[in-house]
C-alpha cells in the first residue's frame, strides 16, 4: 500500500481483497486506505478466486494486480504504464520482475527479463511476468478472467488466452516495474511444481499452443534468470 501511495500517477482505484484473514491484516488495512478504496474481506476458493473479485469490483480502464508482499519498482512505474495506455490500440502493458529476499528487498535473487513479444515465442514457453501485467479492461471482458479449475496456474492459462489472439496489441517496458518477494505459491514444494507443471501442459493443449516440448522450453528459459549480473 505505501508503494501505491509513493506513485507519482494518482488517479488509482484501489480494490483490496481480503480472505477474511485473522492476523490483523485488516487493522493496518483500516489505517491506509482512502476513500478510492474497496476492501472486502470474506472466504474465497483460492488466489484466481480472489483475484475474479477484484476485477468485478473495480471500474477502471486498466487493471493491474499488486500481490500482497509485493511492491512496485519505484514511484514512476505507473505513470509509464498510463502513458503506454495512452494509446487506444494498446491492450496490455508489461515489464521486467525482479524476485527479492523477503528480508532485503534491495537483495535481488532472480531477475526475469521478460523481452519483447511476438506470438511466436508462446510456442517456446515465453509469458510475460504476471505480477507486471497490465490490462485494458475490456481484455477481461472479451475473453475472461481466470480459470479456477486451475489452481496454480491459471494466469499462464489466461495469458495464453489474451496473447494469442489475432491482433493483440502489447506494449514493453524493458526495466523491473515490481519486486515480488521470493516464496511463491508454485515454487514451494516439489509437489507444487509438478502440479503446475501438470496444469501448465493442460493448458498448452487446451489453447492449442505447442506440447510437451513447449513445457520444457518454457522452464528451461528460466535458467537465465539466476544469472544476475
Amino acid at each position: 500500500m505505501e508503494s501505491i501511495k509513493e506513485q507519482t500517477y494518482t488517479d488509482i482505484e484501489k480494490v483490496v481483497v481480503d480472505g477474511a484473514s485473522t492476523d490483523g491484516t485488516l487493522s493496518v488495512l483500516h489505517k491506509v486506505l482512502d476513500e478510492n478504496s474497496v476492501l472486502i474481506s470474506e472466504p474465497d476458493h483460492g488466489i484466481y478466486d480472489a483475484l475474479n473479485k477484484g476485477f468485478s469490483l473495480s471500474t477502471g480502464q486498466v487493471i493491474g494486480i499488486l500481490h500482497s508482499d509485493d511492491v512496485f519498482a519505484d514511484e514512476m512505474v505507473l505513470t509509464e504504464v498510463a502513458e503506454a495506455f495512452a494509446n487506444p490500440a494498446v491492450d496490455a502493458v508489461y515489464g521486467d520482475l525482479a524476485y527479492v529476499s523477503r528480508e532485503d528487498i534491495k537483495h535481488v535473487m532472480r531477475y526475469w527479463r521478460a523481452g519483447e513479444f511476438s506470438q511466436k515465442k508462446l510456442v517456446f514457453g515465453w509469458m510475460p511476468p504476471h505480477p507486471t501485467l497490465f490490462l485494458r479492461r475490456n481484455v477481461i471482458e472479451n475473453w475472461g478472467g481466470f480459470d479456477t479449475n486451475y489452481h496454480i496456474s491459471a494466469d499462464y492459462d489466461a495469458i495464453l488466452r489474451y496473447f494469442s489472439q489475432d491482433g493483440f496489441q502489447v506494449v514493453y517496458i524493458p526495466r523491473v516495474l515490481v519486486k515480488m518477494r521470493v516464496g511463491g505459491l508454485s515454487n514451494q514444494s516439489l509437489s507444487k511444481i509438478w502440479q503446475k507443471s501438470f496444469e501448465d501442459f493442460k493448458i498448452l493443449k487446451k489453447n492449442k499452443i505447442g506440447g510437451l516440448g513447449t513445457l520444457i522450453w518454457k522452464n528451461l528459459i528460466k535458467i537465465k534468470q539466476f544469472r544476475i549480473s
